[in-house]
């Protein structure tokens, strides 16, 4: 590998990324955060006078779960989300932790792993460490979804279906009731969803589209993020008490990590009561996501045709993407432009994330902005 070479090649075709600098200081709207429900606005400061047992948390383990002296915080989180989902929870130190650690325990050769096309990096990561069999299905189409199963049922493969509740550069769902109906057709599938992009923002309370099915447990394992709509730091997984303990055992992620600090996981559990009863945020989220469809509905490129709180807007060049850019943050608007290898090469964007603590007038300012760019 020439690594001079390979970093000119990336700054010509306008695919060079580089770390930001601190924006907290900026009189900017930021549509690039995954801080859905504007909990981030929450600091240790304000909260451990509320709540003083932040003042004592533990600041590290110092060990990996498996050989950590301190548990308390750890098991209280995981209690909790247990019993929210009436089955069992088990942390990550991330949702990519989360993925690879899940996906390399329960798949080996003898598995056919069968994921959407657009599902997340740390998916494929942890595909390829399994040395799984990996097909890929069309974007949601779960007709092709069927096809592949059924072709693969009966020959002695073990088979994963891997999906996303929410696609993080499109998004855009699959229908989750159809999926429940796989589950029931063919039930010796492992279903596998993750909920990283609707964990606080859809379902009952906030705890997911798997929890607003017919049959949430038809999803044998979900995973989902604490670092976006609940503003802290982590992962977990739900499953049931067998492939939580199986993963105790063989999730090397897990085994092999320093576990996350112990004042994450007291942080996790109240921002996660937070979070349980933000029905008025998810409210002005939606309000929000109803305001810009209204906008980005009428321009071509637009990404997805239904509304959601997350929203792209397709340019087709690493460039152009990285210009509008530009133009959009001289206007005080952060939007950031995502290129290959995030999106396939030919689909390069801006991508769109919406706050509950954003103002209407942020939306349409916004609106007004992006139509001047695509004129």
């Amino acid at each position: 590998m020439n690594v001079s070479e390979t970093l000119e090649n990336l700054s010509a075709s306008g695919n060079l990324r580089q770390i930001p600098e601190d924006r907290r200081l900026e009189n900017i709207i930021d549509f690039s955060t995954n801080d859905y429900l504007g909990l981030a606005s929450f600091s240790m400061d304000r909260m451990s006078s509320l709540y003083p047992e932040l003042k004592d948390a533990p600041m590290t383990s110092s060990a990996s779960r498996l050989l950590a002296g301190i548990q308390h915080e750890y098991n209280d989180l995981e209690n909790e989300l247990g019993s929210l989902y009436d089955r069992r929870a088990l942390l990550y130190n991330s949702g990519y932790h989360a993925n690879i650690g899940i996906i390399s325990a329960i798949a080996d050769r003898s598995t056919v792993v069968i994921a959407d096309r657009l599902v997340h990096a740390s998916i494929i990561d942890g595909v390829l460490l399994s040395r799984a069999k990996l097909m890929r299905f069309e974007h949601n189409d779960l007709d092709m979804l069927e096809t592949m199963v059924k072709q693969n049922y009966d020959t002695g493969h073990r088979i994963v279906v891997i999906v996303e509740s929410v696609y993080s550069m499109d998004g855009d769902s699959p229908d989750m009731n159809r999926l429940v109906e796989l589950k029931a057709k063919y039930p010796s599938i492992i279903l596998y969803v993750d909920e990283a992009h609707a964990f606080g923002v859809k379902g009952p309370k906030g705890l997911g589209m798997a929890m607003d099915t017919v049959n949430p447990k038809a999803f044998d394992i979900i995973v989902m993020t604490f670092g976006k709509a609940l503003a802290s730091y982590g992962a977990c997984v739900i499953t049931s008490s067998d492939i939580r303990e199986f993963l105790v055992n063989k999730s090397r992620s897990l085994i092999f990590s320093t576990s996350l600090p112990p004042i994450m996981a007291l942080w996790t559990k109240i921002m996660l009561d937070k979070m349980l009863t933000a029905d008025d945020r998810r409210l002005m989220l939606n309000a929000h996501v109803d305001l810009l469809h209204k906008t980005l509905s009428q321009l071509k490129g637009s990404v997805p045709d239904k509304p959601s709180h997350i929203r792209a807007l397709i340019i087709g060049d690493a460039q152009k993407t990285v210009e509008a850019s530009k133009k959009l943050r001289e206007d005080g608007l952060l939007v950031l432009p995502i290129r290959t290898p995030t999106v396939p090469a030919g689909t390069e964007r801006l991508r769109i994330s919406l706050s509950a603590s954003m103002q209407p007038d942020d939306i349409l300012k916004l609106s007004k902005a992006l139509k001047c760019i695509t004129d």
